[in-house]
């Protein structure tokens, strides 16, 4: 099982540091990431493999989310394979 989140927000260092580092506090392994900055905006999607959590997802995606509302003012989006792979079919 995998999951996507995307991070987007005013560029900062140490915003990829601090999302990992949530992940692995859950067990959610990094499989890939790509991130770019344009001007001062920054922007990432992480795929991560969920399949040895220590809590459950909505959890993880509630404390990832709230990366977001602190201090660092970025969008965080927690998003299941399934429900990500759902939404991109035709």
């Amino acid at each position: 099982m995998r999951a996507v989140i995307t991070v987007i927000g005013k560029d900062a260092v140490g915003i990829l540091a601090k999302v990992s580092t949530e992940c692995a506090k859950y067990n959610a392994n990094v499989v890939e990431v790509t991130q770019s900055v344009i001007e001062d905006i920054f922007a990432m999607i992480m795929l991560v493999d969920i399949s040895k959590l220590n809590t459950d997802f909505a959890k993880m995606a509630d404390e990832l989310s709230k990366l977001g509302e602190s201090e660092w003012g970025l969008k965080v989006l927690v998003m299941h394979e399934d429900i990500f792979n759902c939404m991109h079919h035709i």
